[in-house]
């Protein structure tokens, strides 16, 4: 199968036949259809995430199961099904109280490991060596995803449009639905409105925001974010972004900010968006060491909360995402603005390090 590689940080993804995956036991091969073009993916390659190398990544999938290991009978071969990249191994201590999204199993074992549950990966060379898997290694025809991790797709939606909910929208559905317990009426800043920022704009909408306040220093990303339904926009290029959301909600400042970037500089806006009583929602990942400033005696003065969010928990979350798409309150493929081949999986990703993604951009790899 074809899959793109890896082969060592800042180094430009090289398309290969890799032999072909087989399943294990508990485990679902899937005939991949699309892949999202994640900004995390981009930290692996730059090196700013330590990860295993050579790998394939890619974490954001849709397919269409090949076959199944041995014990598996949630899904059978055809079935059409997305996969979230928290694959929860159903078993730790987290997973069994449903957090799902602190799963220990997929830390200690993908994430620092590149493999799955057994220790090993399921990609090789034709030579046998090992490539290390980033969550199931999507950017490639073929992939290998535990059974706790794919997801029906009804026969009503179109699987490619349904790809981004494996990542941007599990992502946003976990901070607001899960961490910011978001109530109609709130007020809310997303800070970035890149892949996941996009996500949650929308997601702030449908759980019935009074004003979304989209920030973000790109205009085009701005007027995306419009189009999904920000009631307000701030162009932090511009204008002094925590002034301009206290301007926007008469001084007071935002119920929630969610922070979906990732560094000291929007942390810091962020936490001077919240109103008093609020939270901050931070869900973008950092390059390893960044460290951000917060007035210490704000917090218990004014009761300022600082949450963390990570992905979303599967098997809790995915089905409801799908029922909200399928109703047609989500509309996950309004985020994707551009396609890419596998062939020119490294070009996405430059396009992405440069900026010049608007919402999320997809690998088609297969049909469907």
């Amino acid at each position: 199968m074809r899959a793109a590689v890896l082969e060592a940080p800042n180094r430009p993804l090289q398309i290969e036949d890799l032999a072909e995956p087989s399943p294990g036991p508990g485990e679902v091969l899937v005939a991949t259809t699309a892949c999202g073009v994640c900004h995390t993916d981009l930290h692996v390659m730059k090196g700013e995430v330590i990860f295993p190398t050579p790998a394939v990544l890619g974490h954001e999938v849709s397919g269409v199961v090949a076959a199944v290991g041995n014990g598996v009978e949630t899904v059978r071969v055809g079935d059409r099904v997305v996969a979230s990249f928290i694959m929860p191994c159903g078993w730790c201590r987290h997973c069994v109280r449903g957090a799902e999204d602190l799963c220990e199993t997929f830390f200690s074992f993908n994430r620092l490991r590149g493999t799955l549950y057994d220790g090993q990966t399921r990609l090789r060379r034709a030579d046998g060596s090992t490539v290390a898997m980033y969550s199931m290694g999507g950017l490639a025809e073929r992939c290998v995803v535990p059974a706790t991790d794919v997801f029906r797709v009804p026969d009503a939606l179109t699987l490619r449009d349904v790809t981004t909910l494996g990542c941007s929208m599990l992502t946003a559905y976990g901070a607001v639905h899960n961490v910011a317990a978001l109530r109609p009426g709130d007020d809310v800043a997303v800070v970035a409105v890149g892949g996941v920022g996009s996500a949650l704009v929308q997601m702030a909408v449908a759980y019935g925001a009074a004003r979304v306040i989209a920030v973000d220093v790109s205009r085009e990303k701005l007027k995306a974010a419009e189009a999904l339904g920000a009631t307000h926009t701030v162009d932090a290029s511009a204008v002094d972004p925590v002034d301009a959301v206290r301007a926007a909600t008469e001084g007071r400042g935002v119920a929630v900010a969610f922070e979906a970037l990732g560094s000291a500089a929007t942390f810091a806006a962020a936490c001077g968006m919240a109103d008093d009583g609020g939270a901050v929602v931070v869900i973008g990942i950092a390059p390893a060491g960044v460290t951000g400033a917060v007035d210490l005696s704000r917090l218990p003065r004014r009761k300022l909360r600082i949450l963390g969010s990570y992905g979303g928990r599967p098997r809790a979350d995915m089905p409801a995402l799908l029922r909200l798409v399928e109703r047609g309150v989500l509309r996950p493929q309004a985020l994707v603005t551009r396609h890419f081949d596998l062939a020119d999986a490294d070009a996405a990703y430059q396009a992405l390090a440069r900026g010049e993604i608007v919402g999320r951009a997809l690998v088609d790899v297969g049909p469907g």
